[in-house]
């Protein structure tokens, strides 16, 4: 953070301005070399906004945005090709639900205790070039103090790894999902404090405004509540509310002072009511949501980010013994196989939905299973790409990706064959270019 001083600083570097400005010779302006153009020629285009492919399309990138888009392959004197014949190119995918700081298994809960945070933020660079090299330029990611960190590390280019919306910490109640004390013995517990908003603990409307300002402080991008219980945690139920409504508005009327979107990880009906009642934005998982919670989530504009991936990872890790803890088991096996079902449901009922895997509960770089996961269930596999595409957009409240179209950010991937006609090929991305610099081509 820069603080207000002496203005000497300033003036000194407007006169090393100044005089490289006078001691550069007439006509330097005119002879700096002209930017990098690079042209991709795509066997097909996935357009997002109609849901269709293009045939052979032309894309010219310079200076990270996309330049133009046209029919056929055109040539641009001077300019880099890349040949994807074969491959339908489309718009970098956003994943609305990572966890980049871990992922799940019989170790995670000593972690905690064992692992120093440099650590845990080391490790989370192999995560994001794994997301990255799967298809995903951008994703939001719900919970994780070091992903901040990440977040900045990617931004000033020190890693390589997807574009980060990042919550920071979860907004969690007394013993609720994101309590961090949960299933600590009372001597530990003791030692570390009760922890209160600070640390995203909140047991009403004020302490709830504090969290959300102290996530502020901390530079977090978005707002994560869980809403209800949770799966993974520490906890006997997975689906019990955790929040008032007032406790949620306050939440979410905070939020807005700061121009943050809320997210509401939510499992149980009564607790996804509330939540959609409070106003948070989007739903994640929304296990036992029914005809009347799809209702009002149309009513309410709620997004919901079904996260699939995750429910049949942990059903399924559900059946080894000791993977999880006896606590964790029954939830795991329980509510884990329910999701693909309620999405199935939710989508026919005209729900608006995002994509978004909860990677860190399985393992990164697998995110694009979710699309086979989405279409297994009937949704056709054009709307499966727009939820990772122009609706996933729109969920995070940009403009600048979503789309393969001029001015926008040159975040476009490809992969051999087409996923219209076979969602499977979804998992061989062998082409990713991000602000316009290729990551990983065939």
């Amino acid at each position: 953070m820069r603080h207000a001083g002496s203005p000497l600083p300033t003036l000194l570097a407007a006169a090393l301005l100044a005089a490289a400005a006078a001691a550069a010779p007439a006509g330097a302006q005119e002879d700096a070399p002209a930017p990098a153009v690079t042209v991709l020629h795509c066997e097909r285009m996935f357009d997002a906004v109609d849901g269709r492919n293009r045939g052979r399309t032309t894309i010219v990138v310079a200076e990270g945005r996309i330049r133009s888009v046209s029919d056929g392959y055109a040539d641009v004197p001077g300019a880099t090709v890349v040949d994807l014949s074969g491959h339908t190119c489309s718009p970098g995918w956003i994943d609305l639900h990572v966890h980049l700081d871990g992922e799940s298994g019989p170790q995670s809960y000593t972690e905690g205790f064992r692992l120093e945070p440099e650590f845990i933020a080391l490790r989370s660079t192999v995560y994001a070039r794994r997301t990255l090299l799967a298809g995903f330029t951008s994703v939001r990611d719900l919970g994780g103090q070091t992903t901040l960190a990440l977040r900045d590390a990617i931004d000033q280019g020190f890693v390589e790894g997807p574009r980060i919306t990042a919550a920071g910490k979860s907004i969690a109640t007394t013993g609720g999902h994101a309590d961090p004390t949960n299933g600590m013995n009372h001597l530990i517990a003791d030692a570390l404090g009760e922890p209160g908003p600070v640390e995203g603990v909140i047991d009403s409307p004020d302490e709830a405004r504090a969290a959300v300002r102290q996530r502020y402080k901390e530079g977090s991008d978005v707002i994560k509540i869980t809403a209800t219980g949770g799966v993974l945690s520490w906890a006997a139920s997975g689906d019990a509310p955790q929040f008032t409504v007032d406790e949620v508005v306050a939440i979410v009327q905070t939020a807005r002072d700061y121009g943050y979107r809320v997210a509401a990880h939510a499992h149980g009906k009564e607790g996804i009511r509330r939540a959609i009642v409070g106003g948070v934005d989007s739903i994640e998982h929304g296990t036992y949501m029914d005809a009347e919670i799809f209702a009002l989530m149309r009513k309410h504009g709620t997004w919901y980010v079904p996260t699939i991936s995750a429910g049949r990872f942990v059903a399924d890790k559900a059946k080894i013994d000791g993977y999880f803890p006896e606590i964790v088991r029954p939830k795991a096996a329980r509510i884990g196989a329910l999701i693909q079902e309620t999405f199935g449901r939710a989508w026919q009922a005209g729900v608006k939905i995002g994509f978004g895997t909860d990677s860190g509960v399985g393992r990164h770089g697998d995110n694009a299973a979710e699309f086979e996961y989405m279409v297994e269930a009937g949704m056709p596999a054009a709307m499966a790409l727009q939820t990772a595409t122009i609706n996933a957009a729109e969920v995070l409240g940009v403009d600048d990706r979503g789309r393969i179209a001029p001015g926008l950010l040159a975040d476009i991937i490809a992969m051999p064959g087409d996923p219209l006609t076979d969602i499977h090929v979804v998992r061989r991305v062998d082409f990713v270019m991000k602000d316009g610099r290729i990551v990983a081509a065939p």
